[in-house]
């Protein structure tokens, strides 16, 4: 293979940080350090593709890109739009972040679709099969559900509702920062919410990602109750990059 062949733009689209960098498509890593530029707020498709340009643009790429959204995505159309502005409803972003970048192809994914693809292949979820169920935790709650390595798209588990709330409000990192929760009372929230998602699907593992993955060490021990294997990410807060490339260079599963 080429050096362009087994290399590819990965952008990951962030509630708070929009990151990316080259990805070796062999070993499943960053081949350069990451570029991050701030989310803007409000999150305007116009804003965002600004950023997302910027960020490719940092690193002289030209060639095909992956990129995230923190959103159900169908054929490069943005279906949601729960921690971004309300314009990303419906859009072709696909077409727009590709005529921001010149022209270049752009692969668009759902976020932790992109991170599960990663770890399910280079990461923790390496070689499992059966149910498996990918849980980013950071703005929101990101999912992605694997059955026997293959991906089901656009789960959106964490706007599963509970007691009342959509789950994510109730159990994100960022529930846990707006409300001054301690590890140990956001455990009991992540823990209800662990339970609710096995109750429905029987998983056989949950790998936990996101940037709070660097911090397992502190909330999974205190997590009960639950039959399936908890596993924390091994491409920590890197697995929607590499995802994202992996899914620009058409490796869409396990």
């Amino acid at each position: 293979m080429t050096e362009t062949q087994t290399r590819i733009m990965g952008v990951d689209i962030g509630g708070s940080g929009i990151k990316g960098a080259p990805v070796d498509l062999e070993r499943g890593e960053l081949a350069a350090e990451r570029h991050k530029v701030l989310t803007p707020h409000p999150a305007t498709p116009d804003e965002v593709a600004g950023c997302v340009a910027e960020v490719v643009r940092h690193f002289d790429w030209t060639g095909p890109v992956g990129i995230t959204f923190p959103g159900v995505v169908t054929d490069g159309v943005t279906r949601s739009a729960a921690n971004v502005d309300k314009a990303w409803l419906d859009l072709d972003a696909r077409g727009l972040l590709s005529a921001r970048l010149g022209g270049m192809p752009v692969t668009l994914l759902n976020d932790a679709d992109a991170a599960g693809i990663a770890e399910m292949t280079h990461g923790a979820g390496r070689g499992r099969s059966g149910t498996v169920v990918m849980l980013t935790l950071g703005t929101g709650i990101g999912s992605a559900l694997f059955t026997d390595g293959r991906l089901v798209p656009n789960s959106e588990l964490g706007h599963l509702e509970l007691n009342g709330h959509d789950a994510e409000t109730r159990a994100s990192v960022r529930a846990k920062e707006d409300h001054d929760l301690s590890w140990e009372r956001w455990a009991r929230r992540l823990n209800k919410y662990l339970a609710h998602v096995e109750m429905l699907f029987s998983p056989d593992c949950f790998l936990i990602g996101g940037g709070v993955s660097r911090k397992a060490d502190k909330f999974l021990p205190l997590i009960e109750g639950i039959r399936a294997e908890i596993v924390p990410a091994a491409l920590q807060n890197n697995a929607g990059i590499v995802g994202a490339a992996m899914a620009a260079a058409g490796k869409k599963t396990a």
